[in-house]
């Protein structure tokens, strides 16, 4: 397992924020660092992207990475931003090629045994089960990770303060994905101590 995915499993919780101005990308990430969680999932809903995985790619002790990769291009410009790993809602094997050809950690998006099987034969086991509970939460995880004893997942899409404790008994669950404690509300309004203080909470739930 590479250092990245290390760090992460260490984490448990990778907060995944849309960004709208990346002038709060800075505050967002010590409102993070401030509750426990220095970690971030930066996704390219926005065109705010790509500069605030720059800004927060600079702070000490803290694990950014991009999500919502549609495209290798998409991929090189947040690793050329700073960007630790990335995050791709589905599996585009264009992308997942890429990076495993450069040596970059990136946690695909999966929700069927095809898309899991098309990831192991790339070598990747550590994978995004998206969207979680649209997909039938916990229930189908069980089910579907069943014959892959050799994937652990990172369930993302209705993870909230009242179901991430149980993902993370699941032995088959590496880390979880969520927004409940970035919401974009919070981000846009500047209230950087709402998102700590559920930071915080989070933090103990999972600890």
């Amino acid at each position: 397992m590479d250092a990245v995915l290390a760090e992460i499993e260490k984490i448990k919780i990778v907060p995944v924020v849309k960004i709208d101005n990346a002038e709060n990308a800075v505050a967002l990430a010590e409102a993070l660092l401030a509750g426990g969680l220095p970690c971030a999932e930066i996704t390219f809903r926005t065109d705010a992207a790509e500069e605030s995985i720059r800004r927060i790619s600079k702070l000490d002790n803290f694990l950014v990475g991009a999500g919502t990769v549609l495209s290798v291009e998409t991929a090189k410009k947040a690793v050329a931003a700073g960007a630790k790993f990335i995050v791709s809602p589905g599996f585009n094997p264009k992308v997942a090629a890429y990076c495993v050809e450069n040596n970059i950690t990136i946690t695909p998006g999966t929700c069927t045994p095809s898309d899991i099987e098309a990831a192991l034969d790339l070598g990747l086991d550590i994978l995004k089960f998206f969207p979680a509970e649209a997909m039938g939460g916990l229930k189908t995880l069980k089910a579907i990770s069943a014959p892959y004893t050799m994937v652990r997942f990172i369930p993302t899409g209705g993870i909230n303060a009242g179901n991430v404790g149980e993902y993370l008994k699941f032995p088959g669950v590496f880390a979880c994905g969520g927004s409940w404690m970035v919401k974009a509300d919070y981000i846009n309004s500047g209230d950087f101590a709402k998102i700590t203080a559920l930071t915080k909470e989070a933090m103990q739930i999972v600890s």
